[in-house]
């Protein structure tokens, strides 16, 4: 009984150390607006938005139905061209999470509005940092 008990423990203690004491993994009530958000100039998913795309994962596991488009977005700094490309890495890199978590590419569509769309007006940091995200929406 002893052993099996110990052998318990060191399973969830795998579990936590793998997550590094950080697994904040947790399916959303619904996918519609969900957002992660990006650096200044970049597409690389923080662990914050990993967790986040992890969850919406989750979400589609559990409602094999559930098709969604992630829109790529990005604040007023730069061309059109340039914002475009950069939603579309954005949206892409998103999607990227959720299909190696284990969701069929097939049920998940990437759109770029680059700088078109943004969720705050305004001008200087405060504003732009919610204006580089990619939101996601059920199809």
């Amino acid at each position: 009984m002893k052993i099996k008990n110990f052998a318990l423990l060191a399973g969830v203690a795998s579990i936590l150390a793998a997550c590094g004491g950080s697994c904040k993994i947790t399916e959303p009530a619904d996918l519609n607006d969900q957002r992660v958000f990006f650096a200044f100039n970049s597409s690389e998913i923080s662990d914050e938005a990993r967790d986040n795309l992890l969850g919406q994962a989750l979400y589609m596991k559990n409602h094999a139905d559930t098709k969604i488009q992630i829109a790529g977005n990005c604040d007023e700094r730069g061309s059109t061209e340039y914002n475009l490309a950069l939603g579309a890495r954005r949206a892409n890199a998103a999607k990227a999470v959720i299909v190696n978590d284990g969701i069929d590419a097939k049920r998940i569509s990437t759109i770029s509005y680059g700088k078109e769309r943004p969720l705050v007006q305004g001008t200087g940091e405060q504003a732009w940092k919610w204006n580089r995200n990619a939101t996601t929406t059920v199809k």
